[in-house]
């Protein structure tokens, strides 16, 4: 029995149907140990035991593709004998309790994801989610989540190169912090987390083992935590970006130097979830001794040991004769390289503690005997489409364009990424603000383009459509930059899957996802799963963020969203008509946004990219939330320059500068090379002149009546908007 009187299986989580599972498996009653590994690897966060089936929908294979899903992250290839190596991941629930941590923490893990494969990190992203500013604990809970990923981030040494922020009341009391980690590394060096070679000494690096973090990633992301479930909590995980430094750098030394036989990072259930990984992938079992393992305080339990969420360790399979080596080089960096075991012939884990074997678990129990549950759809009502004449329209279009662009949904993200180290490393050609970030790929004259991006109101009104929408927005910014998609990773943020409508917009979003990936030639080569983000006050939007990581064959041709010339002329490509469903000028989630069109997307990003490679644009600007008029404002802004243009009205002259859903791109090129940017269109997308670039002051004309605002006021509401929401 448990402290509380209760079944101890229960006081850790597992159904009564799971237990009962756990003892016919294993053919007796488990050791407490062994049951507290068993609740663990069959949580929620670490089995994927509702959305695990579903992801096999996904594109998982291409030309381009090296290693898939199923390892610490995804590769592809990028020419040379290089890969770039990439990752998603979330670190929600322990942001809600301690924000700094939990954010710096996530920045932490998914960067060990990244030197787990062998590869040097060479940028980050993230993508956050927090209640409106106006709300105290929303601002407190932002400030320092951008505190913890901006302190961990620098530390490191690996710049910032984009992401996305929205706040909405439903992120209110559920957070959403994900990270994303790029890094690059030879083919011939990429690490797998499969153990191998009987007799193989297994090696615990970096930090000691304390009790920070038991159970911390793995139970506060695998239930709902209500408003008196505070001592459920476990603790949040504590970081140490000067340690996870040195391990960075140890770790690509050891790689260099062929020390390694396998790597694996000790994230979520700790040292039980990466012997079980290491071993059942590798097909072989894996003997350790607790009482090896190097410990930061007195009094741990063996179950304890087995769990802990402690920061900056690695686990690594070494041969015998290269022990030595990795304890000696280890010691050169200042941390621990302790020999915790072995690799055997069992297919089991096994665990000595005082000298008594406290665990015997074949691995493969612990990863692939996870007892699924199915995902209940229960259709959403189908959504509405918002009739214009309950939309009142504008008096004034030009303090309406103000106004949208203070909505800090919409403004200036400066305020965030100025905390960021964006150029540590010298490799970054575009800056965070932009439609991605784009960064050299070292020793070649190539780039990648990298960004984050989300459309849950979509998701939420029409779950398969706002799947399509999301991957087509990451792949058309990834594109704007002049870089062509080709591959992606995911995090699919929703609530409770047993509850409403989650486990349908799910199963939806995800096969959305799929379609536009396959369309657009992306395959999924690495993700994350996040459920259960809810509280009292309700479910979050259904959240599936997109990663896309696009490739520039010359680095030099990247293209900026900001215009640079007088003179130059404003295009707009693309296709579909403004809809104000569920748009930031509607305010609502609400009304049926436009589906996309997959043909038309993956012919427009061949445009752009075509576009791009022959020198023939000065710019390229998605056009999304705000519309029109807020994507020609950023335009301006950035370039410090005015524009002067004339659009179709529409429906309406509002539905036309601030509506959304549509896949348009407003471009700039020298009047010569219109023609040639014209000619390259093709299936449905369309080339429009409809100006120029001049003067101080932005001008929409439509319908005969001009809406004009100067340059500098867009930009003093459009920068100032968050940083003084934060002062309020």
């Amino acid at each position: 029995m448990g402290d509380s009187g209760k079944p101890l299986f229960e006081e850790l989580g597992l159904l009564e149907t799971e237990y009962e599972r756990v003892v016919s498996l294993m053919g007796r009653t488990p050791t407490d140990p062994e049951l507290v590994m068993f609740s663990l690897m069959w949580s929620e966060h670490c089995s994927y035991k509702h959305s695990k089936p579903l992801l096999k929908g996904f594109p998982t294979t291409g030309t381009r593709v090296v290693m898939g899903p199923g390892e610490n992250a995804g590769a592809v290839d990028v020419g040379d004998g290089l890969a770039i190596v990439f990752k998603v991941e979330s670190h929600n629930h322990p942001s809600a309790v301690e924000p700094f941590e939990g954010a710096a923490t996530g920045v932490g893990g998914i960067v060990r994801d990244i030197i787990a494969v062998g590869a040097k990190p060479i940028a980050l992203l993230d993508s956050l989610r927090f209640g409106p500013l106006t709300s105290q604990r929303s601002r407190f809970l932002f400030r320092r989540a951008v505190n913890g990923i901006g302190h961990y981030g620098n530390c490191i040494g690996i710049p910032n190169v984009g992401g996305e922020v929205q706040f909405d009341d439903r992120y209110e009391d559920a957070c959403l912090v994900n990270a994303m980690c790029v890094g690059i590394v030879p083919q011939e060096r990429i690490l797998s987390c499969a153990a191998k070679g009987i007799g193989n000494r297994l090696v615990l690096i970096g930090n000691r083992t304390g009790r920070d973090g038991i159970g911390g990633a793995s139970v506060l992301a695998s239930a709902e935590m209500g408003d008196d479930d505070a001592d459920k909590r476990p603790s949040v995980q504590v970081g140490d970006p000067f340690t996870e430094r040195k391990l960075i750098d140890l770790c690509l030394a050891m790689s260099e130097a062929g020390l390694l036989v396998a790597l694996q990072d000790l994230g979520a259930a700790g040292l039980t979830s990466a012997a079980s990984e290491m071993a059942s992938r590798g097909g072989v079992g894996l003997a350790i001794d607790l009482d090896r393992v190097p410990l930061r305080e007195e009094g741990l339990a063996p179950g304890e040991v087995l769990v802990s969420e402690s920061q900056e360790r690695m686990l690594a399979i070494v041969e015998p004769g290269t022990l030595a080596a990795v304890v000696e080089m280890a010691a050169r960096y200042e941390l621990d390289a302790t020999d915790i075991g072995e690799v055997t012939d069992t297919g089991e884990l096994e665990a000595l503690w005082r000298g008594e074997e406290v665990v015997r678990i074949p691995s493969l129990y612990l990863t692939d005997d996870v007892p699924f549950a199915d995902v209940p759809q229960n259709p959403a009502p189908p959504p509405t489409p918002v009739d214009l004449a309950d939309v009142a329209e504008p008096d004034d279009l030009a303090a309406a364009w103000l106004s949208i662009m203070g909505d800090p949904n919409v403004a200036s993200k400066r305020w965030i990424f100025e905390q960021y180290d964006q150029l540590v490393g010298a490799g970054t050609i575009r800056r965070p603000g932009g439609d991605a970030g784009v960064v050299r790929i070292p020793g070649t004259d190539r780039a990648i383009a990298v960004t984050l991006d989300c459309a849950e109101w979509h998701c939420e009104l029409d779950p398969r459509a706002g799947g399509q929408a999301s991957v087509c927005e990451a792949a058309r910014n990834v594109a704007c930059t002049g870089a062509l998609p080709i591959a992606a990773t995911d995090c699919l943020n929703f609530a409770n899957p047993e509850k409403g409508h989650t486990g349908w917009r799910l199963v939806q979003s995800i096969a959305g996802m799929a379609e536009a990936l396959t369309a657009i030639d992306a395959p999924i080569v690495s993700g994350n799963v996040s459920l259960y983000n809810e509280s009292p006050r309700g479910p979050i939007f259904p959240t599936p963020v997109v990663g896309i990581v696009g490739l520039l064959e010359d680095a030099s041709k990247s293209v900026g969203s900001a215009f640079h010339r007088h003179g130059d002329q404003i295009l707009l490509i693309g296709y579909g008509e403004p809809r104000i469903d569920a748009s930031r000028y509607l305010g609502r989630c609400e009304g049926l946004p436009p589906a996309p069109d997959l043909g038309r997307e993956a012919a427009l990003i061949t445009l752009l990219v075509s576009a791009a490679d022959k020198g023939l644009l000065a710019s390229a600007h998605d056009v999304s939330e705000g519309g029109f008029a807020v994507a020609l404002a950023e335009s301006c802004i950035n370039g410090g320059v005015g524009a002067d243009v004339t659009i179709p009205k529409g429906r309406r002259a509002d539905e036309a500068m601030f509506g959304e859903g549509s896949a348009r791109i407003i471009a700039s090129c020298r009047p010569d090379d219109v023609a040639a940017v014209q000619g390259l269109a093709g299936r449905g997308i369309t080339v429009q002149i409809i100006g120029e670039v001049a003067g101080d002051d932005v001008m929409i004309t439509i319908a005969g009546s001009t809406t004009q605002v100067a340059v500098a006021d867009l930009a003093r509401v459009w920068e100032g908007s968050i940083p003084q929401a934060l002062e309020a």
